[in-house]
């Protein structure tokens, strides 16, 4: 019986994704497992490959991020069982400690063949255990998004109660980090251009909202909202087309988590504002596999759950990056297997 998956054309673009048959899968190897895919999760990284903006071979299978069942395991693996649930790493490299130089080069979907797919045999480590209680579409939403929320907040940053944090929109990140940031028993302040969005982000816990259409000068606003201080924390998902802004909203001191491209990848900053307020803008992508394991066990602990906005067959994935485009979904949008 053949295993379906979806490969990018020549040229990538979303007409051009078509579907595939492969083989199935051989029995795992020593340090493998064979994993039965049932969900994984769009990013703007995973749109950037399948549409060209991010070089990748022809023929790729895309999508990072993966979850489903172990269904076979080799010689030495005794972390997993057959039955058990795991999720995928965005970085098969980087298991601890600070990003190996080559950690791009072996990116699920992008430098190598992702969770596009059916099934995969993998070594054990490019996968951990999910939240007890999720479901694999749940636990697809972790690998990309929700780990970079995390790490933006409690890793590079160190958003505690009582800090201010400041999201933008309501994609994935953005409201992973809005939950997350909420248990942590911070103030959060979100923008988005749709009113209605702002009722749901009010809704997950949102302290203040701004819609950012109406404010142009949001980051004004929010230093407004918090008295002149500033906010501790920004989540930028933008990139240099909102970063004055989210420079103009954080404290002297506070720190810019840098970890989109959505506004702009290049374009004028102000310096001027950067020294003038000491502040710490960082770039991140992602994290490590132990990072991981702790934003599932805080997950666990707090008892949070993804948004998930929709889902779409494996078949359609040109059409669920379709309506990732049109930007009117609220959370992460999900493919099943």
């Amino acid at each position: 019986m053949s295993v379906a998956a979806i490969r990018i054309g020549a040229p990538a673009t979303l007409d051009s994704l078509h579907l595939d048959h492969l083989p199935p899968c051989g029995d795992p190897g020593p340090g493998e497992i064979r994993v039965r895919l049932r969900a994984s999760s769009l990013n703007f990284h995973d749109f950037a490959v399948v549409t060209g903006m991010l070089p990748a071979a022809a023929g790729r299978i895309p999508m990072s991020d993966g979850a489903g069942e172990v269904v076979a395991v080799g010689e030495g693996v005794s972390a997993y069982a057959a039955g058990d649930l795991v999720v995928s790493t965005f970085f098969t490299n980087w298991d601890d400690g600070t990003p190996p130089a080559t950690a791009f080069t072996t990116v699920p979907g992008d430098g190598i063949d992702g969770y596009a797919r059916e099934e995969i045999v993998a070594p054990a480590n490019w996968f951990t255990r999910v939240p007890k209680g999720y479901s694999a579409a749940e636990a697809a939403t972790l690998t990309c998004a929700g780990l970079t929320a995390w790490r933006a907040l409690f890793v590079d940053g160190a958003v505690k109660p009582g800090s201010t944090v400041l999201v933008q929109g309501s994609g994935g990140v953005s409201i992973f980090a809005l939950q997350f940031a909420k248990a942590a028993g911070a103030r959060v302040i979100a923008t988005s251009s749709s009113d209605a969005k702002l009722e749901r982000l009010r809704a997950l816990g949102a302290d203040e909202t701004i819609n950012y259409k109406a404010e142009a000068a949001w980051g004004l606003k929010a230093l407004e909202l918090t008295g002149g201080h500033g906010v501790d924390c920004v989540v930028e998902i933008g990139g240099a087309g909102t970063l004055d802004q989210s420079m103009m909203a954080t404290r002297v001191g506070g720190h810019v988590a840098l970890i989109g491209v959505l506004a702009g990848f290049a374009g004028p900053v102000q310096t001027a504002l950067l020294m003038a307020k000491n502040l710490r803008v960082q770039g991140l992508t992602v994290g490590s596999r132990a990072m991981q394991l702790e934003m599932i066990a805080g997950v666990e602990a707090n008892g949070i759950r993804p948004v998930i906005d929709s889902h779409f067959p494996l078949a359609d994935l040109a059409g669920a990056f379709r309506h990732q485009a049109s930007n009117t979904h609220f959370g992460k949008i999900v493919v099943d297997m």
